[in-house]
């Protein structure tokens, strides 16, 4: 499977997404005599290399980033590959990424900003003809906060494909990216609530 992880906006989670989907996909087994992992590779395409940075601060980061464009080639040995883009793709890279991936997923925040941002993004989409796209929200500030529950029913209204799931904001997330570790591996249990919230997305895209 290739998936490109991309949107119109910074900070909305892209990279957090990527290297998240990533590693869900690496633990997932392989075939049921085999029960080997699925190797994934992480491409990392955006210009800041964030997805790199993250993983050089780290000494044991357990997904391959590889530093390229959304045209670097896969190499052998890899059964997935996802895609960490630049913040505002162009044309003939957003070209590219629809052609080449199985699946397109759009990060976003649910403020104004980034709502702009998106549908941006999925009217481009929808002008090169794709349809293998599906917003994911992130960022969900907590409970009795509605930000997230009414970004939801105005994308379904808007006839956007979203996931079930969204993802929760929590600042372990900057504690991870700052440690070159991936959310699962920090010991607070809000990391844990993170990182499930990336197992049922996971889920729901080999669902």
């Amino acid at each position: 499977m290739n998936i490109a992880v991309l949107g119109f906006k910074g900070g909305v989670g892209k990279t957090t997404t990527a290297v998240h989907l990533a590693l869900y996909l690496q633990q997932e087994k392989g075939a049921p005599e085999s029960g080997t992992p699925q190797m994934t590779l992480l491409i990392d395409a955006d210009r800041n290399r964030s997805a790199s940075r993250w993983a050089e601060r780290g000494s044991h980061f357990p997904i391959k980033v590889l530093a390229g464009d959304s045209t670097t080639p896969t190499p052998t040995g890899f059964h997935h590959t996802v895609i960490d883009t630049p913040a505002r793709p162009t044309p003939e890279q957003l070209r590219a990424l629809a052609q080449r991936c199985d699946l397109l997923v759009l990060p976003c925040s649910p403020d104004a900003l980034a709502l702009d941002a998106l549908m941006l993004t999925t009217d481009a989409l929808q002008r090169l003809g794709a349809k293998h796209y599906r917003v994911l929200l992130t960022l969900i500030p907590p409970w009795p906060n509605r930000d997230g529950a009414e970004a939801r029913s105005f994308l379904k209204q808007a006839g956007i494909p979203l996931y079930q799931n969204s993802i929760r904001r929590t600042v372990a997330f900057q504690r991870a990216a700052l440690e070159g570790v991936c959310i699962n591996e920090i010991p607070e249990a809000r990391a844990k609530q993170a990182w499930s919230d990336y197992v049922a997305v996971g889920g729901e895209i080999l669902s």
